[in-house]
């Protein structure tokens, strides 16, 4: 007998639900039940947009639908805490946007929350689901490019126009450092396999968008003398890469974190020559989610436990502070 797909809700209206409401559509292990907003218009003008059964005025009516085993969180940065707490204690399993959290503290008590309830949370990292990252991590660990010496990583986008954009408004995790920060974090930590040492960063920061940094620049410190150079940008052009540099070769990863359907190549080169890794045709959201109702169902595991979360929370409060004092932050 088929085990039944997870039944779904979506806890907000938010702008990234453009990419990851199509995922819960179409993964065939989850079912989309419903989404909430605090008003009913907005909940009715999103389920409209997206074909979603149900609109839900208010998250805790969402929450207290028994038919609802999991939800999404997409909410800003700073509701976070409050919404995956609320949800874990209402029995729901909780895929949350990343960052998970604004603080370490924050993220402990939301795993403590999930912990106490029997529930999974997860940080919806959904980038690390295409199977090139596991392959990119099997070169690294091989030594075809030579022990790792630096990896670059550049993310920006604009979007300084968007006056109401979540990160603009003042709050704590607003800015470039929460935005896109975390993925550049992130992928530094899952390819390396380590834990930072210490950060230093250099921002523009803008009074117009909530006194937050639009664009900084961050030196992050690994053993053995390896370092993470990231640009994060919310006021630049269009740009995700990741550029790996060995003592004897290179890996260089376009569309590293948006990746499309067909962005999924990547090259290595070294003293032999280059060449274009082919990777499977996958969508990246639809991945996490079919990993996470799997996860749900006891079929599979999750990539990363609620620890490391609360480790990425740390690094990105840690290197807010270095941003704004100026100041190399040991960890």
């Amino acid at each position: 007998m088929t085990e039944s797909p997870v039944r779904w809700g979506v806890l907000g209206a938010a702008g990234i639900n453009a990419a990851m409401v199509p995922a819960l559509l179409a993964a065939p292990n989850a079912e989309l039940v419903a989404i909430a907003s605090r008003t009913r218009a907005k909940a009715t003008a999103a389920a409209e947009l997206f074909g979603i059964p149900e609109a839900i005025e208010g998250y805790e009516a969402l929450l207290a639908d028994p038919r609802i085993e999991a939800v999404y969180v997409p909410l800003p940065n700073a509701l976070h805490r409050e919404w995956a707490i609320k949800a874990a204690e209402a029995g729901k399993h909780v895929l949350c946007e990343k960052p998970m959290a604004v603080t370490a503290a924050d993220a402990r008590e939301m795993a403590a929350a999930a912990s106490a309830s029997s529930v999974l949370l997860a940080e919806a990292f959904m980038y690390v689901q295409h199977p090139r990252y596991a392959r990119i991590r099997a070169i690294i660990e091989s030594g075809e490019i030579g022990p790792v010496r630096t990896i670059i990583t550049t993310f920006s986008f604009d979007a300084s126009e968007e006056l109401d954009h979540s990160g603009f408004q003042g709050a704590a995790g607003g800015g470039a450092v929460y935005d896109v920060g975390c993925y550049a974090i992130h992928s530094a930590r899952y390819l390396l396999k380590a834990e930072p040492l210490a950060v230093a960063a250099h921002s523009s920061l803008s009074a117009l968008h909530g006194d937050i940094d639009m664009a900084t620049s961050a030196l992050v410190e690994f053993p053995d003398g390896v370092a993470l150079l990231a640009h994060v940008d919310m006021w630049g052009a269009d740009t995700d890469d990741i550029e790996i540099i060995g003592a004897s070769g290179r890996i260089s990863v376009p569309h590293a974190f948006i990746c499309g359907p067909d962005d999924g190549d990547f090259s290595v080169s070294t003293s032999e020559g280059t060449r274009v890794e082919k990777t499977a045709r996958i969508d990246h959201y639809v991945a996490q989610v079919e990993r996470f109702s799997d996860a749900v169902r006891g079929r599979s595991t999750l990539l990363f436990s609620a620890d490391d979360a609360i480790a990425g929370a740390h690094i990105l409060e840690r290197m807010s502070v270095a941003l704004r004092e100026h100041q190399r932050i040991e960890l």
